[in-house]
């Protein structure tokens, strides 16, 4: 469920806070890890990119995470940020006389 007073954590943000910060790795040690580049982990850590499904596998097999923890943050933000700018669309009357 969203949340409704708060914006849902970018997985960007739970990746630094959660996992890189008590492993005490720098961001550029992670990459090197992960085989990614500076700039490609900073911008997920940013929140100026998204987690694809490639890098929420490489982010589970690299942290022993599930990808499915890594893509529901994602998918948790974008949902979050539409839900701000989405236009509702009306039903369709399903007992309409379309005859």
């Amino acid at each position: 469920m969203l949340p409704k007073n708060r914006m849902p954590t970018h997985p960007g943000e739970m990746l630094q806070k959660e996992f890189l910060e008590p492993l005490e790795l720098t961001q550029t040690e992670f990459a090197e890890h992960l085989g990614w580049t500076y700039a490609r982990l900073n911008e997920i850590i940013n929140g100026k990119r998204g987690v694809s499904v490639s890098s929420a596998l490489s982010l589970s097999e690299a942290l022993r995470t599930s990808p499915e923890f890594w893509l529901n943050l994602q998918y948790q933000h974008d949902l979050w940020h539409e839900y701000k700018t989405h236009k509702p669309v009306k039903p369709i009357n399903q007992d309409s006389d379309r005859a």
